[in-house]
């Protein structure tokens, strides 16, 4: 007999009173509640559908009969509800909220003028900011960076990595559950052409290896802390950002060496440089702020010195020379002054190793061998070989 208001009302004694189709008011000691009972696998269960002040009879039978139609449809009810619940209590963040929480959290990586943040502000947030890091997909990131491929292949290339570094972020923090949509292998790979196909190499203008000594001599006889930047990115061969972000933390003087961590180098991974002793010296002799963990100090409080810095320097001293060519002039001095093997050189450069096979027997870095040639160099810029007819004895092997 089904129920109505009336002898709903009448009810006070505690037990399961029925309404058809496994709809029951339960009554209990002091409240009133209805369920549904049902059977799945060939055992009973019990769904709650609410408490009889919040839920009257016409709104049970609705969520009943909800309830049964998931059941004919082969699904259990309960477990659906459950599996709403959990999808509620995952937080949500948009993809432009994700980017600057971590942005912000790694702020000590980022060197002055980084484009990590204004490269996503650019290309990405009008795209996908708006959006739930949860619900990003493969085509969302597809209309990021394809329009761009071909006309600006590296900055999207930079784009569509930094894109992952968020979701990732987004992963391990608890917004996201699905795989990363915006990874090169597997994914990307698949849908855009390499980059490789793409770029057109532009040599960067490079000082001429045998005019290195002379340069250095005269760039020692400047002061000030761009100046000292400089010197110390020619005599370590790194990249400009590489050197920019250098922190005291990274260097250990009792091994003289320097280790830059894979967040700043372009391999993504940790590399240890071998520090010559004129480039310790350099860095004793450099002023240090409590407050500010750069190596080299910028006019801001706790910020590095900005990239342009170097640049004005050359500017100066060489018009049309690069501070990035630096590096092929270093690559040049190994090839045409030294016995040293190529992938020693290439190492002492931070080059990925191109053969997959290569790198999997290949688990060292080579820094003794490192250190050899990174003194032989800093001797050659010192002018102690800087004659042409002086060619250094030592070889690394």
């Amino acid at each position: 007999m089904k129920l109505n208001s009336k002898t709903i009302a009448a009810i006070d004694t505690p037990g399961r009173y029925p309404d058809g189709h496994g709809l029951y008011l339960q009554v209990t000691a002091g409240s009133k509640s209805w369920v549904l009972r049902y059977e799945r696998a060939g055992r009973e269960r019990m769904m709650g559908l609410g408490a009889l002040h919040l839920v009257g009879l016409a709104e049970a039978r609705k969520r009943a009969h909800r309830a049964r139609m998931l059941l004919l449809d082969g699904l259990d009810p309960l477990a659906e509800k459950q599996a709403q619940r959990a999808v509620k209590a995952v937080p949500t963040i948009t993809f432009k909220q994700a980017a600057k929480t971590y942005y912000k959290d790694h702020a000590d990586k980022w060197h002055a003028k980084h484009r990590f943040l204004k490269s996503l502000e650019d290309y990405a947030f009008d795209k996908i900011g708006h959006m739930d890091v949860a619900a990003i997909n493969t085509d969302n990131v597809l209309s990021v960076v394809k329009p761009l491929w071909s006309e600006k292949n590296e900055t999207m290339v930079k784009v569509a990595r930094r894109i992952a570094t968020v979701l990732d972020w987004a992963i391990v923090s608890g917004y996201r559950k699905e795989t990363n949509p915006a990874i090169w292998k597997g994914r990307l790979a698949l849908l855009l052409p390499a980059p490789a196909s793409i770029v057109k190499v532009v040599h960067r203008a490079a000082l001429p290896f045998a005019e290195a000594p002379a340069f250095m001599e005269a760039l020692r006889q400047r002061e000030g802390t761009d100046a000292r930047a400089l010197e110390f990115t020619i005599l370590t061969a790194v990249r400009t950002s590489e050197a920019l972000g250098a922190r005291w933390s990274e260097v250990d003087f009792a091994t003289s060496t320097w280790t830059i961590p894979g967040s700043r180098t372009k391999t993504r991974l940790p590399m240890r440089v071998a520090l010559s002793e004129p480039a310790l010296a350099l860095l004793r002799g450099l002023p240090r702020e409590d407050e500010n963990p750069h190596v080299f100090l910028g006019r801001f409080t706790g910020r590095s010195l900005g990239e342009n810095a170097m640049i004005a320097v050359l500017r100066e001293m060489r018009p049309g020379i690069t501070v990035h060519g630096f590096r092929s002039t270093f690559r040049d001095y190994c090839a045409e002054r030294t016995d040293v093997q190529n992938h020693i050189a290439e190492a002492a450069l931070g080059h990925r190793i191109k053969s997959e096979v290569e790198r999997a027997y290949r688990r060292g870095d080579l820094l003794e061998k490192r250190r050899a040639l990174m003194s032989d160099w800093a001797a050659y810029c010192g002018g102690a070989a800087a004659a042409d007819n002086v060619v250094p004895l030592r070889a690394a092997q």
